[in-house]
């Protein structure tokens, strides 16, 4: 039988802190989280593998490094209040709920979300409150938020979102108007209507379907839109 707390440290030792992750406390969520439990049984035994793996309604659970970027990229304190977007499994929001005060996180397939809060539940997660909706509005009466993590590629950032942010938050998204390849985007809330923006890898996400998102019919005119959360960009 896989030992599997000895594949999630050597994830963290060669996938992650390997390719150029140095907050620590990322990497010590990262060497805590249960991988396995966020996929299915007969997926469990490549839960550390360098690869996202699919997950129930035909989405993914994303590969392992890029996760560890983002969550650096955001640059969490204790006692920030994260918004994710995109569930899944609810894998990242166990990740954020270990480096954050409060998680709140938005799902559009009601069977991920129900299955995510079952899951979250029974492991004892107290801080992570999961919602079926449009996560492209983000969570207004939740507001303001000390970062937002988007799961999902959108032709830009929503501006719902980017008025969520806390002043000092920081939001990572990939973006681009293709859906085959994005970019990974930071920004910085300044004041009320200034934001520095960096560009950070190059990046390819599921589409973030929504009313500020892509709609079904741009999908469809661009092709399939079934795609990973995979970085490939720098393999540092």
């Amino acid at each position: 039988m896989l030992d599997f707390a000895l594949a999630r440290q050597q994830m963290v030792d060669r996938q992650i802190a390997g390719r150029g992750v140095r907050d620590m406390r990322v990497l010590g969520a990262m060497r805590e989280a249960p991988r396995e439990r966020f996929v299915a049984d007969e997926m469990s035994e490549f839960a550390y593998e360098d690869s996202p793996l699919p997950i129930e309604a035909g989405q993914t659970i994303s590969q392992p490094y890029i996760v560890a970027y983002m969550l650096e990229a955001a640059e969490l304190k204790p006692n920030d209040r994260a918004l994710e977007i995109g569930t899944g499994s609810g894998y990242t929001a166990s990740l954020l709920s270990r480096l954050c005060r409060e998680v709140f996180t938005i799902e559009r397939h009601d069977e991920l979300a129900e299955l995510a809060r079952m899951r979250l539940h029974r492991m004892g997660y107290n801080n992570i409150e999961v919602r079926f909706g449009d996560g492209t509005s983000g969570w207004p009466e939740q507001a303001p938020f000390e970062a937002i993590l988007v799961g999902a590629s959108g032709p830009s950032v929503p501006n719902g979102l980017r008025d969520q942010l806390a002043i000092g938050g920081r939001l990572i998204m990939p973006v681009g108007h293709a859906i085959h390849r994005q970019h990974l985007v930071k920004l910085v809330r300044r004041s009320q209507k200034q934001f520095d923006q960096q560009d950070l890898e190059d990046v390819t996400f599921v589409p973030l379907i929504g009313e500020h998102g892509w709609t079904e019919a741009q999908l469809r005119r661009q092709g399939s839109h079934r795609a990973h959360a995979l970085g490939r960009g720098k393999k540092r």
